[in-house]
C-alpha cells in the first residue's frame, strides 16, 4: 500500500522545521517580553466544551472523536435507522479535537481560577484542527500562537496587543496592516440601519465581503429579510475608515457610541509610541466567531496574496458558559502556517535561522575519525552545533554530503592534522581554507 497522510496535513523536512521554529521563537520571545506566561491544554476537549461557541459553521468544522471500545453498542438506534448523522453524534462521540485555543483557555481559567491571579496574561503555542477545505494558507491541522489577557476590561490590553502584533511582524520582516474595529460599532451600524434584530446575519454576511464582493453580500442580507435600503446604509458605513466618518451612528445607538469611544481610547494609548506598521480602522471587519464583544483585530500581509495572518478580539462572556461570570478577556492569535508561507514566498528567513549545524568534521582514516569524534564532543560541550561524518570514506563524498546539507563550515582531519594537532577549516560559502587549532576554532564558532 502506498503511504499517505490525511488531507489538510503536512510533513515537515528538517529545513522547514528549523524555519518554523524561528517563527515560534520570535513570537514566544515577544510574548514573554510583554509579561505573558505559558500554558498548555489537551489536544482533545469534551464536545460540550467546544460546541455552540463558534457558530453553526464552526460546529460543522469540528473534528469529532469516536467513543472508545464498541461505540456502536450505545448508538441511538432511531437516529441510526434514519441515517441522522447529527442525531446520532451524542451517543457515539463525547470528545473532539480543539478548534482553537481561546475556548479551551476559557475552560482552563474557569477550572483553575483559584490557582491563577487575575488579570491573568497567558500565551499558548499549540496545534488546532478544523475540518475545512484545504487550500493555499488553509490547512486542517495547524499551529496557533495565542496571547490573551483575561480578568480586566482595561483597553490598555488592546493597545498592548497591537504593540505585540507590530513587534512580531517587524522582527519577522513582514510588512502588514493591522486592522481594528469593534463589534459594538457593528451593532451601532445595525441599529442605525434599523435591523438590530438581524445583527448576526449582517456580521456573517459582511465578514465575507473580501471573498464574495458587495453585490453578493447585499444579496445574502436581503435573502435573510434585510431591506435593500438598510443594506445600502450598511455598505456605505462599513466603507468608512475613520471614527469621524462613523460619528453618525451615535444618533441611533448608545452601543455604537461606546464602540467608537473604545477604539479611540486604543488609538490614544498608542499615540505616544508610534508603530512600524499601519493601524487602520476598518468598519467592515467583523470576525465571524460569535464570542467577540468589543474591539476586534485582523492583520493583513501587504506583499503576498494571503488571507489574514493574525486576528482576535475582546470577549466578555466566554467564561460565563462554564459558570464563571463577569470575566472579560481579550487576545490575538498568530497563524503560524500562513506566516510561514508568506515568509517563504518572500524569502524573509535569515540565513542564520536555517543553519542548524555550524560545522561537520570529516576524516581520512580510523585514527582521524576518533580524533574528529573527540573534537566534536568538545565543541558540543561549548554549545557549538556540531556533526561528524560517521566513516572515513573518500573526502569527495564527505564534502558532497556537507554541501547538500548546507553546513557552512567543514573541519578536515587527516594525517598532517593529527601530527600538528590542528584542523583544516573550510568555509563552504567562500571556499577559503585555513589551518586552525581547536581552541581558536571554538572561539571562532562561538561568536557566530
Amino acid at each position: 500500500m502506498k503511504p499517505g497522510i490525511p488531507k489538510g496535513t503536512r510533513d515537515f523536512l528538517p529545513g522547514e522545521v528549523v524555519k518554523r521554529q524561528y517563527i515560534f521563537d520570535v513570537i514566544k520571545r515577544t510574548f514573554e517580553t510583554f509579561g505573558y506566561l505559558p500554558i498548555e491544554t489537551p489536544v482533545m476537549e469534551n464536545l460540550s466544551t467546544l460546541t455552540g461557541k463558534y457558530g453553526e459553521e464552526g460546529d460543522r468544522l469540528l473534528f469529532k472523536i469516536l467513543n472508545n471500545g464498541d461505540f456502536m453498542s450505545k448508538a441511538d438506534e432511531e437516529a441510526l435507522r434514519k441515517k441522522d448523522s447529527v442525531g446520532i453524534l451524542p451517543s457515539i462521540s463525547k470528545r473532539g479535537l480543539r478548534y482553537d485555543l481561546t475556548v479551551p483557555f476559557a475552560r482552563f481559567v474557569t477550572m483553575h481560577q483559584n490557582e491563577i491571579q487575575l488579570p491573568f496574561k497567558r500565551y499558548q503555542i499549540q496545534q488546532v484542527w478544523r475540518a475545512d477545505r484545504p487550500q493555499k494558507g488553509r490547512y486542517q491541522e495547524f499551529y496557533q500562537c495565542d496571547v490573551d489577557a483575561i480578568g480586566s476590561e482595561s483597553l490598555v490590553y488592546e493597545a498592548e496587543l497591537v504593540q505585540i502584533l507590530d513587534t512580531v511582524f517587524t522582527q519577522l520582516g513582514m510588512r502588514v496592516d493591522i486592522k481594528i474595529n469593534n463589534r459594538k460599532i457593528l451593532y451601532g451600524i445595525a441599529e442605525y440601519a434599523g435591523i438590530a434584530d438581524h445583527f448576526m446575519t449582517m456580521t456573517i454576511a459582511i465578514d465575507k465581503l473580501d471573498k464574495i464582493g458587495a453585490n453578493k453580500v447585499i444579496g445574502e442580507m436581503m435573502d435573510a429579510g434585510i431591506p435593500e435600503t438598510s443594506c445600502q446604509k450598511i455598505l456605505n458605513l462599513i466603507g468608512k475608515s475613520s471614527i469621524t466618518d462613523l460619528e453618525i451612528i451615535r444618533t441611533a445607538s448608545a452601543t455604537g457610541a461606546q464602540g467608537l469611544d473604545e477604539v479611540q481610547d486604543v488609538f490614544t494609548f498608542l499615540e505616544s509610541m508610534p508603530l512600524v506598521n499601519n493601524i487602520i480602522l476598518d468598519a467592515s471587519l467583523a470576525r465571524g466567531l460569535n464570542y467577540y464583544t468589543g474591539c476586534i483585530f485582523e492583520v493583513q500581509a501587504l506583499d503576498a496574496e494571503m488571507g489574514s495572518v493574525a486576528g482576535g478580539g475582546r470577549y466578555d462572556d466566554l467564561t460565563a458558559v462554564f459558570g464563571m461570570n463577569d470575566v472579560s478577556g481579550v487576545g490575538v492569535s498568530f497563524g503560524a502556517e500562513r506566516i510561514y508561507d508568506v515568509m517563504d514566498e518572500l524569502d524573509l528567513f535569515p540565513k542564520s535561522a536555517m543553519q542548524n549545524v555550524q560545522i561537520i568534521f570529516l576524516s581520512t582514516d580510523d585514527q582521524s575519525l576518533r580524533r574528529a569524534f573527540k573534537y566534536a564532543t568538545t565543541l558540543r560541550k561549548e554549545g557549538v552545533k556540531t556533526d561528524i561524518y560517521p566513516k572515513a570514506v573518500k573526502l569527495k563524498k564527505q564534502f558532497k554530503y556537507a554541501g547538500d546539507r548546507g553546513i557552512p563550515f567543514v573541519g578536515v582531519i587527516g594525517e598532517r592534522e593529527l601530527e600538528d594537532d590542528t584542523i583544516t577549516l573550510k568555509n563552504m560559502t567562500t571556499g577559503q581554507q585555513e589551518s586552525i587549532s581547536l581552541h581558536n576554532l571554538i572561539e571562532k564558532l562561538s561568536q557566530k
